[in-house]
């Protein structure tokens, strides 16, 4: 990007997204609607843009800020550093519990914090499987319908940083779902300096990690290798009754320089989880026996939590070529993912079915399932000087192979078999290649057009399919060519402005092949999306701030609903989503700063106004933190606004607000062989909100709505240290 001076220019681009900043406050609007369920209160370097000089300095803005903006950011953008994840976040917390603190983004874990998947991240109201999720730039998620496991594959103890971006980047931006975002989780990389690192924390609901990670530091012998392993392992029972969890997690990463134009990363990670999960409570549960109420110790019943069990072992590893040849600077991943999953439920465990099976009049029903899938591919991106600008292209290339099948069981009996209920393999081959040239004109203006074909390939193969019961061998191939335009200004060192135009498109979910005859009842049309933003960040030792607008016109929106252990999705057909966003840190001074951000947001369905489900209509956040010396401290709210969980504008939730406090002492040198020794305490949800913040489903039987809660008060307290 070219520099300029940091004089002030009033420049065409720069008039227009100040303008256009200035006028939209006022109008965007957000509706107050009566009959809420409850209102209560939830949660809470950088990346290479950060390098600027400010983020040096550890009590500046830029380094103390929770969730900031990007100078070289040509769409909205919040990235997360290392510094709050370690610090703010408990060290049992999930990705989705980190990235909630970002403007626009909601999420609770119903828990506790990493203590069970998220049931309700959202993005601009965009739900799980609309928007992306990369882990050092290679996507991830599940081929059916595109959602994730956020307890799975990555702990807290191996993220260096995330990346937020709303909205569907340029055309070099690859994934499943981006038109909902991106969430870039990246990976830490090995220290320049050896150390064995340990740490322990113990807290509320007999909450437990350990861990140790070793870091071999530059191995001059080894042409300048360097290496970390760890290892976590985490325990707890959980906020809701008989829900425990106990997680295992082990990750490895190798950067191996070969000349001077060649480093190669090796990165792989494994993981073993047992949980016991609930799906959710009636209002009538949760007023007779509280808000945290999820199983129960009853052999008799169908909430026991030995009959509602998930065991999940998980990997994920990659290689990573990136060199230069030429003039051409070339980056290859090479990569595979597994996720084996092998889950029991009570048949319906919130008690509206009563017991019995075909092996006994008094024993307790129940299901058991396998999801198993296996996934390969490669990602390729070359760029070049060419001209005035940069010439960029690569291509992502995914196979995914996905086994799945469920049957009826007979709990009591050690889960003996009674009838299968459909059983299939599938296959998703997704090619995404994509080409675009940044060209760079004068007063630091860059004009990147953009163009990405999208190619989804899915295939089934089913003896016995679900729903329909019969079998099926069936493939359908869905394919787009998808524009960007993004134009970016580096108005000064400080500030930046752009304005983007970019189409997004996902694919139907695997659900629509669950029906006789595909090919005769047709394929539905694929959602796509064409989004306009415009947005702008400044950012000095002082100050950080960023704000943007949005407007995304969505074509055959698809919403969901959860009823007993099925999820049934419905064409909304044509929404509009629109808003205001906006997020800044100053840095008082004396080790103290203070955070805030702000949105408005808008997602109603075009034929009736309704509003979408789960798309809050305002979040919120504000704290002041604190780094000096030794000691630093945070005390952030977060606020998510009121929303409705279904269809029809009913089900609504009320705006809730969640408070939580972190403190940390750092001793440098506690003995000649401990350095860094570092004393935590954090407290979530310091009020103790805990009323309704989500719908989870409808029971199997008579279709009464289920809730979640917010997870009541926790503390924890940490102890780690390097050798």
């Amino acid at each position: 990007m070219q520099r300029v001076r940091s004089k002030f220019n009033q420049k065409p681009l720069t008039q227009f997204v100040l303008a256009t900043l200035c006028a939209a406050g006022a109008q965007v609007s957000h509706a107050q609607a009566t009959g809420d369920l409850g209102s209560v209160q939830s949660t809470a370097v950088s990346s290479s843009d950060n390098s600027a000089p400010a983020a040096k300095n550890a009590e500046s803005a830029p380094a103390q800020a929770p969730s900031q903006g990007s100078l070289t950011a040509s769409e909205p953008k919040s990235v997360i550093s290392q510094h709050y994840i370690q610090n703010s976040t408990a060290p049992t917390s999930n990705y989705s519990d980190i990235v909630q603190i970002a403007p626009s983004v909601s999420n609770i874990d119903p828990n506790g914090s990493g203590l069970m998947e998220s049931q309700s991240l959202s993005i601009r109201g965009f739900q799980d499987g609309q928007y992306n999720v990369t882990f050092d730039g290679i996507p991830f998620g599940d081929s059916n319908d595109f959602t994730h496991h956020s307890t799975s594959f990555f702990s807290n103890q191996v993220l260096g940083s995330i990346n937020i971006d709303r909205g569907p980047g340029d055309a070099s931006q690859i994934g499943f779902a981006t038109f909902g975002g991106t969430i870039g989780l990246e990976s830490k990389d090995p220290s320049l300096t050896p150390s064995f690192s340990v740490l322990g924390s113990y807290g509320s609901w007999n909450t437990w990690i350990t861990g140790a990670e070793l870091n071999t530091g530059d191995m001059q012998q080894w042409g300048d290798a360097r290496a970390m392993v760890g290892y976590t392992q985490t325990g707890s029972d959980g906020y809701l009754t008989d829900s425990a969890q106990r997680r295992q997690n082990v990750y490895f990463k190798l950067e191996k320089p070969i000349g001077d134009n060649t480093l190669i990363t090796v990165f792989a990670t494994y993981n073993n989880i047992h949980q016991n999960v609930p799906l959710g409570a009636t209002a009538a549960q949760i007023q007779a026996y509280g808000p945290n109420f999820g199983l129960n110790d009853n052999p008799a019943s169908q909430a026991f939590s030995g009959y509602n069990v998930d065991l999940i072992n998980t990997d994920f590893e990659y290689i990573d070529v990136q060199t230069k040849v030429a003039q051409w600077v070339i980056n290859n991943k090479l990569y595979t993912y597994g996720y084996y999953h092998n889950g029991f439920n009570g048949l319906d465990p919130n008690g509206e079915t009563p017991n019995g099976t075909s092996l006994g009049a008094n024993d307790v029903p129940g299901q058991e399932m396998n999801n198993n899938y296996r996934a390969w591919g490669d990602v390729l991106t070359a760029e070049r000087k060419i001209g005035p600008g940069t010439l960029q292209m690569g291509a992502w290339i995914t196979h995914q192979s996905n086994f799945r099948d469920n049957f009826n069981v007979d709990d009591s009996l050690n889960f003996a078999f009674l009838s299968q209920n459909f059983t299939m393999t599938d296959t998703l081959l997704t090619f995404e290649p994509y080409l675009q040239y940044a060209l760079q004109l004068p007063y630091g203006l860059t004009v990147t057009p953009g163009v990405k074909y999208v190619s989804f390939n899915r295939d089934i193969d089913s003896p016995m399919n679900q729903k329909s019961g019969d079998p099926l061998d069936y493939g359908h191939t869905w394919t787009k060519v998808l524009p960007s335009l993004t134009v970016h200004e580096q108005i000064a060192s400080d500030w930046s402005a752009y304005i983007q135009y970019a189409q997004g498109f996902l694919a139907p979910n695997l659900n629509v092949f669950y029906v006789q005859n595909p090919s005769v009842s047709g394929q539905p049309d694929p959602e796509q999306t064409d989004n306009y933003q415009i947005g702008t960040t400044f950012k000095t030792n002082r100050l950080t701030v960023s704000a943007d607008l949005y407007y995304i016109n969505f074509r055959n929106a698809v919403t969901s609903r959860t009823v007993g252990d099925n999820t049934i999705f419905t064409n909304a057909g044509g929404a509009v989503y629109k808003g205001f966003e906006s997020e800044a840190t100053f840095s008082l001074g004396y080790g103290f700063s203070l955070y805030a951000n702000l949105t408005f947001n808008s997602a109603k369905q075009k034929s009736t106004g309704d509003w979408m489900p789960n798309a809050p209509q305002q979040t919120a956040a504000a704290g002041v933190l604190y780094e000096h010396g030794p000691l630093n401290g945070s005390l952030i709210t977060k606020f998510v606004g009121h929303q409705f969980g279904d269809t029809g504008d009913t089900q609504p939730i009320g705006g809730f607000a969640v408070t939580n406090f972190s403190a940390a002492y750092t001793i440098k040198s506690l003995a000649p062989w401990l350095h860094n020794t570092r004393i935590g305490f954090q407290i979530d949800n310091l009020f103790n909100r805990t009323s309704i913040d989500a719908l989870a489903g409808y029971t199997a039987a008579d279709n009464t709505p289920l809730y979640w809660t917010i997870p009541g008060r926790a503390f924890i307290g940490t102890l780690s240290t390097d050798f």
